[in-house]
C-alpha cells in the first residue's frame, strides 16, 4: 500500500502571505502628479489670474494701498534683469539670457520633482520654484521679456522690491529647501530590501 503524505497544505491566511510580501517588495509610486497638480498648476494659474486682473484694472505704475505706509498693490513691469544683471545689454540679448536660463531650470526641476520617492520638504520646495519659474517665464514669454509685478511691502518709503505670487512660491521653496538641508528633517527612506530571508 502507498503510504500517505503527511504534509498537510498550510492554511489561507499563511498561503496569502507570499502575495503580502510581494506588494510591499514593489517599489512605491513616485509623487510626480501629485506635486505637480496640486501645488505647481494652482500656483501657475494663480500668478497669471492675478497678473491679468492687475493689467485689466489698473493703469501702469498705479498704486492701491491695502494697508497704508506697509502693503500696497502696484502695476508695475520688470524687464527680470535683478540686481541690474544685463540692465546695459541690448533687450534681445537680455531677454534670450532669461529665457535660456528659466528653460534650463524648469528642466532640472521637473527631473528633481520626477526622481522623488516621496513627498517631501525638499520635493515640495522643487514644486513651489517649479510654479514660480513657469510663471515668470510665461510672462518674459509673451510680453515682451517683462513681468508683471504688482505686490509693494514697505515701510514708509523704504521699499522692499515689489513682487508676484510667482516670486511669493520661489521664495518659499528656496526656504523649505534651506531649512530642510539645515535642519536635517527630510532625509529620503531607505527602500524596504526583500532579500531578507524567510525563517
Amino acid at each position: 500500500m502507498q503510504e500517505r503524505s503527511s504534509v498537510k497544505p498550510l492554511p489561507s491566511p499563511l498561503r496569502g502571505q507570499g502575495a503580502g510580501k510581494e506588494l510591499a517588495g514593489r517599489a512605491p509610486r513616485k509623487p510626480f502628479l501629485l506635486l505637480i497638480g496640486a501645488i505647481t498648476i494652482p500656483l501657475i494659474v494663480l500668478d497669471q489670474a492675478t497678473k491679468l486682473f492687475v493689467k485689466a484694472h489698473m493703469a501702469l505704475y498705479e498704486s492701491i494701498a491695502l494697508v497704508p505706509n506697509y502693503l500696497d498693490i502696484t502695476y508695475t513691469l520688470n524687464p527680470g534683469a535683478a540686481f541690474s544683471i544685463l540692465a546695459d545689454a541690448p533687450p534681445w540679448a537680455r531677454r534670450a539670457f532669461l529665457l535660456s536660463m528659466s528653460c534650463a531650470a524648469i528642466i532640472v526641476l521637473v527631473v528633481l520633482i520626477a526622481r522623488s520617492e516621496r513627498v517631501s520638504i525638499n520635493s515640495v520646495g522643487f514644486a513651489l520654484i517649479l510654479a514660480g519659474a513657469t510663471g515668470n517665464l510665461i510672462d518674459r514669454a509673451t510680453r515682451g521679456g517683462r513681468v508683471i509685478d504688482f505686490v509693494r511691502a514697505h515701510y514708509y518709503d523704504l521699499n522692499y522690491p515689489v513682487f508676484n505670487v510667482a516670486d511669493s512660491a520661489i521664495t518659499i521653496g528656496v526656504a523649505l529647501i534651506i531649512l530642510a538641508s539645515l535642519f536635517g528633517g527630510d532625509a529620503e527612506p531607505k527602500p524596504n530590501r526583500s532579500s531578507e530571508k524567510v525563517k
